[in-house]
């Protein structure tokens, strides 16, 4: 009686373990067999004419950027519609991951599970796809950049639709280049879309997460005076400053980008409170875009010393920001604390597993402050001017890049208008000051959009 016991638990092990194994397979079957008919090893979708029955892909305006004709794959007449498009869109291949074309590959094939492609085109679920962008948004920021290497997002921080995201250098899908060791670094980060993958040294764009933990943290801040003579030790080491400021309170420090100002209240609020705010304001965190993660922010100040904490408080040591998070940050401060997370993705027909929702970042009464003292940047410090028909708040960067280059420039910010609830986030690698290089491409940028939502309503 003991071995039959013995084997009937032997055999009920066996059997329940079948029943487990089959029932695994079949939901991973089921779950990823939309992602595994795409990988690169797939020839028949992920290569050369796996797009050529594939649907068209339109901008918000009805204009198509991609779409196939005689088995094979085309795009928009306009080479610079293409070329300011292509890291949304995507071309032919998989190389640009992010891609609409890579991360909708399934859909806009019409693969089907049960029939894989072997349904007629006719008998096909709807397949085409519409964007949020517009191409001639992308146009003017793709030009506005003027042969820098960078990206460009402006999207609307009330719906969350992203009317312009344009990533350089770039490329012709109708005629990609073929990389080899002579020119591979003239298409260096050619594949990656930058304003979804890019991280970047912040500068004085972090600034505002500093001055978040600091009303946050420290009573009575706001009538607090600092003194800037152009460098100040702490920690033993100078942190240095571009001009001489002298004496200062919060508000003209962050219009004048203060760095000693900066540097003191990260050391005084030291690395617990400044690491919390960071991080919900974005840091060290990935967003996801339309079943895309964004490159996380990185705030990371565990093995800093005063003088490394310091050099955090003004974006610089080793901190990282990717332009999309940057773009989202900003929006939450328009919309009083709580992001609308971004949609590139328009069509209806899809919406089922598009759902970028929200998150909260920072309390109602820290964004009002932050709103109050980024207005003052560009009333009192840029010029009121300078969006001719938007009232915006924002902040520059210059974010030192080292090994005798030129920094990288930022600006980023939002407009309160309510007929045009635009955030952006613009970064121009080695460019320079960020007002007189990012400056003139947020400009841009954010006019072009203002006249798509004002147009709409």
């Amino acid at each position: 009686m003991t071995k039959i016991h013995f084997r009937t638990i032997l055999v009920l092990i066996i059997a329940l373990a079948v029943i487990f194994g089959m029932g695994l397979f079949v939901y991973r079957i089921v779950s990823n067999s939309s992602e595994w008919i795409q990988h690169t090893y797939n020839g028949h979708l992920s290569g050369n004419g796996g797009l050529a029955d594939a649907g068209i892909i339109y901008d918000r305006n009805g204009n198509v950027l991609a779409y196939s004709e005689d088995k094979l794959r085309l795009y928009n007449y306009d080479e610079v519609t293409r070329l300011s498009t292509l890291h949304v869109v995507g071309d032919d291949s998989m190389n640009i991951s992010s891609a609409v074309q890579s991360s909708y590959r399934s859909y806009l094939t019409g693969y089907n599970f049960f029939f894989g492609l072997g349904l007629p085109k006719t008998l096909r679920k709807g397949n085409d796809i519409t964007l949020n962008i517009d191409s001639n948004a992308c146009n003017t920021a793709y030009y506005a950049l003027d042969g820098y290497n960078g990206a460009v997002v402006v999207y609307n921080y009330k719906t969350g639709e992203v009317l312009c995201s344009v990533s350089t250098p770039t490329y012709d899908p109708l005629n990609p280049p073929e990389l080899t060791e002579e020119n591979e670094s003239e298409y260096d980060g050619i594949y990656v879309d930058k304003v979804l993958a890019g991280r970047y040294a912040p500068g004085s764009t972090f600034k505002i997460v500093t001055l978040a933990c600091a009303l946050e943290n420290i009573p009575n801040v706001e009538n607090e005076i600092f003194t800037c003579n152009g460098a100040k030790k702490i920690g033993g080491k100078e942190v240095t400053c571009m001009h001489i400021h002298g004496d200062l309170n919060l508000k003209e420090g962050l219009s004048q980008s203060c760095n000693i100002v900066f540097a003191e209240l990260a050391e005084r609020l030291g690395k617990d409170k400044m690491t919390r705010t960071a991080e919900k304001m974005g840091f060290n965190t990935s967003y996801e875009i339309n079943g895309t993660y964004t490159a996380k922010g990185n705030y990371n100040v565990a093995k800093a010393n005063k003088n490394d904490l310091a050099w955090s408080g003004i974006g610089q040591y080793t901190v990282e920001a990717n332009p999309m998070q940057m773009a989202i940050m900003c929006g939450a401060i328009a919309n009083g604390g709580t992001a609308i997370l971004p949609d590139e993705i328009k069509s209806n027909a899809i919406k089922s597993i598009v759902n970028n929702g929200q998150k909260n970042l920072i309390s109602s009464d820290i964004a009002q402050k932050l709103d109050e003292y980024m207005r003052y940047d560009v009333t009192n410090y840029y010029g009121d001017d300078l969006f001719p028909s938007l009232t915006v708040c924002a902040k520059t960067g210059t974010a030192e890049v080292g090994e005798g280059r030129e920094p990288h420039a930022w600006m980023i910010g939002y407009a309160q208008d309510e007929d045009a609830p635009l955030a952006f986030a613009v970064i121009v690698e080695n460019g320079g000051y960020g007002y007189s290089t990012a400056g003139p491409v947020a400009v841009a940028a954010m006019e072009a959009c203002a006249l798509i939502t004002r147009n709409n309503q």
